[in-house]
């Protein structure tokens, strides 16, 4: 199935189908839309690129085995849950400890306005997947290879075919575009120059 063809399908819609059919490609359109934002809520608990990509699979399997087992409403909020759970359970099994808060994660914690910083990086980082998707083909292209893959220009000139010139003008213009987008949700300007 081309994803493309159902852009205009809420994940609710797709859900429903999902539910009617049990048919799995629904939720592998489900799933490719979620595939960013789960990559860099792992990396933002995992650190390692490897490790977030094996996460990634995990979630989607967890996904796959406990979707029909329940009747998710907010997909979105669920699978982000199901993400945030399985990093702290590797964070846990990797110290062979139950995760402590840390003097850090208690001085994030802002007492004036009652919010938690990491709650909202992750909703900045949800904001910022949003965003992502929102870029033009190849700026989106190019953006994810540099900044999350970690690629160098010639590698991602050599994976997409675009030369050195047309790859520093698609990373800087969906950079600034990203910025831009994200200026409109927030207020405010989220990225550092």
């Amino acid at each position: 199935m081309n994803k493309d063809l159902f852009n205009h399908i809420s994940d609710q819609e797709l859900l429903e189908r999902y539910y009617t059919d049990r048919k799995n490609e629904w939720l592998g359109i489900l799933l490719q839309r979620y595939t960013l934002l789960l990559f860099g809520v792992c990396m933002k608990y995992l650190k390692q690129e490897e490790e977030a990509k094996d996460c990634v699979q995990q979630i989607f399997i967890k996904v796959i085995t406990e979707l029909p087992k329940y009747r998710v409403t907010y997909f979105k909020s669920w699978i982000y849950t199901i993400a945030r759970n399985l990093c702290l359970m590797k964070l846990r099994d990797q110290h062979g400890r139950t995760a402590a808060l840390s003097d850090t994660m208690l001085a994030a914690w802002d007492e004036e306005g009652g919010n938690n910083k990491y709650l909202e990086k992750d909703q900045l980082l949800e904001m910022m997947s949003q965003s992502l998707e929102e870029l033009g083909k190849e700026q989106k292209l190019c953006v994810i290879l540099f900044y999350l893959e970690k690629k160098s220009y010639q590698d991602i000139s050599d994976t997409t075919g675009f030369t050195l010139m047309q790859v520093k003008s698609h990373i800087q213009n969906g950079k600034r575009n990203l910025k831009l987008l994200m200026e409109k949700k927030t207020g405010q300007s989220p990225i550092k120059k």
